[in-house]
């Protein structure tokens, strides 16, 4: 019987078993992903580094140790570290949701924030601020309200969550036009102290994050991300054609649904709390495919590239130029170089995207 489990074992997994239990590790994404976290870990010390204040090394560590002056200890400890922290778990939900969409659709292109549900999310938010003269932005839980709306409306016109990958591209990006035009059109007839407000949270930001949406935030992804683990070792069976993954047992209306409620849910919280970051649903997943292998779907390494994306985007807005950029113009700017490969790579692998 063990020589039977022996040959039936992935050439890159090893049978872990305790008592009556066994799991199946594969290697290669553990080693991945044992690499990932020591970088995480040092992105969170450049980010709580970082300053675009001109605040010295030495200042940021004693305010972190609480030695420092009350105003440093306050500007790291309240400010900077929980801003980090928050980056790290926008970062996480944004690659989780696009490994998920990526998967479902079968076309690294079909991500969040290109199919509408990103833009979704922004409308809602931009919505909730409709003749407010704060120019505060508006509750993050209405992002994933928004995503799910989006989410719905590209499901039911591109036929179903299980269409073609480029069908529900196709969709995606005609909704996420229209939802954006709506969006647009909403600002342009806010007054300029709400325009101005919203508009740094609207091309992707970080700004005033603190842990009182840390908290909520960090709640949700402990609820969300072991269904999206559950979920990501169903979708390796859907490689197959859907007549091999019902023969084996799967429910396919079953597992895409639920893996795309999930990947909404992570793209609209993700949203609501740092706005549309671009282009980190994108490379997540790609980067994290590389290191796990083809053929697993890189659910843990996806959150923890999302993560470390995040946090080196946004140490880097903040110290490459005068003033600090918003993290979502860091990603926009690297993006679009990295979706180029992504395309000219796919082209001359298989011929297209």
């Amino acid at each position: 019987m063990t020589d039977a489990m022996t040959d039936v074992t992935p050439p890159d997994s090893v049978v872990l078993r305790t008592g009556t239990l066994s799991w199946l590790l594969p290697r290669r994404s553990a080693l991945a992903a044992a690499l990932l976290v020591p970088l995480a870990a040092a992105l969170i010390c450049l980010g709580v580094l970082a300053s675009s204040t001109g605040m010295s090394p030495a200042r940021t560590v004693s305010g972190l140790l609480g030695t420092g002056d009350p105003g440093t200890v306050m500007i790291v400890q309240d400010f900077r570290l929980p801003r980090v922290l928050v980056g790290l778990l926008v970062g996480a939900a944004l690659g989780v949701s696009g490994c998920l969409t990526q998967t479902l659709a079968g076309n690294r292109l079909a991500t969040p924030d290109l199919v509408g549900v990103n833009e979704g999310a922004t409308a809602a938010v931009v919505a909730s601020v409709a003749g407010s003269a704060t120019g505060m932005v508006g509750d993050w839980w209405l992002g994933p309200l928004g995503a799910v709306a989006a989410a719905a409306i590209v499901v039911l016109c591109a036929g179903g969550a299980g269409a073609a990958g480029y069908r529900v591209l196709v969709v995606g990006i005609g909704v996420s036009t229209f939802v954006g035009a709506v969006s647009d059109l909403i600002m342009s007839r806010e007054n300029d102290n709400t325009a101005g407000g919203v508009f740094l949270w609207a091309v992707g930001s970080l700004n005033g994050r603190d842990g009182g949406v840390g908290v909520p935030l960090s709640i949700a992804l402990l609820f969300l991300l072991p269904l999206a683990l559950a979920a990501g070792h169903r979708l390796q069976l859907l490689r197959f054609d859907d007549d091999m993954a019902a023969s084996l047992g799967v429910d396919l209306r079953r597992v895409r649904g639920a893996a795309l409620a999930v990947a909404v849910a992570l793209a609209g919280l993700a949203v609501g709390v740092g706005g549309p970051i671009a282009f980190v649903a994108l490379a997540a997943p790609v980067l994290a495919q590389r290191m796990a292998g083809p053929t697993r779907v890189p659910i843990t390494g996806s959150a923890l590239t999302g993560a470390a994306l995040i946090a080196a985007a946004d140490a880097l807005g903040r110290v490459i130029a005068p003033v600090e950029l918003p993290v979502g113009v860091v990603t926009s700017v690297l993006g679009g170089p990295f979706l180029l490969w992504v395309l000219f790579r796919a082209e001359r692998a298989t011929g297209k995207a």
